[in-house]
């Protein structure tokens, strides 16, 4: 993680912690998915044997990235919501676990955004889903 120049606002700090807990139940969730269905499938079967051979199938799921980035039920939600009110122009904080950037949203359409790091240079434009990322909105506007 490269130090930044100058502190993290304090409410885009409290998202970069937020954010792995986000993970995590969204991994919890996986795991208790995959077992109830483990458990339709082999009623007979006790329950510890399927719980840690849930956990296998959520820990090689996790190793996929396909699966990993689709599945998103609690923080796409969240993160939806909380990036709901950004529009062109406006800057906001591309958010990771324990690390936050700050962008320039230069498009929006439905749930994808197209935005433009500062760092890489102003022509450069990513899109992103955002349910797959968290922005939080950087110009004082309260997000969810």
């Amino acid at each position: 993680m490269r130090t930044p120049l100058a502190p993290l606002p304090d409410d885009v700090a409290r998202w970069t912690r937020r954010l792995g807990w986000l993970r995590a139940l969204d991994a919890l969730l996986a795991w208790l998915v995959f077992w109830a269905a483990l458990i339709l499938v082999v009623p007979d079967a006790r329950a510890v044997p399927l719980a840690a051979l849930a956990a296998v199938g959520v820990g090689a799921g996790a190793l996929a990235r396909p699966a990993r980035v689709r599945w998103r039920p609690v923080s796409g939600p969240v993160a939806l919501r909380v990036s709901r009110s950004l529009r062109p122009g406006d800057r906001a904080w591309f958010v990771r676990p324990g690390d936050a950037e700050l962008v320039l949203v230069t498009g929006r359409r439905g749930l994808r955004l197209v935005v433009a790091f500062g760092a890489r240079g102003p022509a450069e434009g990513i899109p992103v889903r955002r349910t797959r990322v968290l922005l939080v909105p950087a110009d004082g506007a309260r997000p969810g």
